[in-house]
């Protein structure tokens, strides 16, 4: 995983942009969509997987670009989860959010690893309760907290 560090430095990472709501907004409705979207893949592991994955990915992107975080390289909004959303999401949140990563990555570009069931059906339960938790997040971070986190990376 990336250090907060590297990815504010490198080009593609981590960076303060003006708060977006519009984004914020169309990031939530891309996770909605594949939310709708998961019902449909059946017993598809990369398929699952990779919905899955989006979904927390979108809503975590929506938040940020609320805040005014823009980043590139998704390890990197990761990093930038675990080290100033702390105040919002739990280990149970952050650990889920790694899973569905380290699954995705695997089921899509390694065909020599395999995922357990278990882990995908976790990941595919949790991803809606995330979104669910993120949207909630959006609509009630304030605008000192938002000035807290956009200090912390400067």
């Amino acid at each position: 995983m990336a250090s907060l560090n590297w990815c504010l430095q490198h080009k593609d990472g981590l960076r303060l942009i003006e708060p977006n709501q519009n984004m914020s907004d169309a990031y939530l409705g891309m996770a909605e969509d594949s939310i709708m979207a998961l019902k449909n893949v059946g017993k598809s592991k990369i398929w699952a997987a990779t919905m899955s994955y989006y979904i927390f990915y979108y809503s975590l992107y929506s938040l940020m670009l609320r805040i005014g975080v823009k980043c590139e390289i998704h390890s990197c909004s990761i990093v930038f989860m675990r080290f100033c959303l702390k105040d919002f999401y739990n280990k149970e949140d952050m650990e889920m959010m790694d899973m569905a990563f380290s699954a995705r990555t695997d089921l899509q570009y390694y065909a020599d690893r395999s995922v357990e069931q278990k882990i995908i059906d976790d990941i595919q339960a949790y991803c809606k309760d995330f979104y669910v938790k993120t949207k909630d997040i959006i609509v009630n971070i304030n605008e000192n907290q938002i000035q807290a986190i956009r200090k912390r990376l400067k």
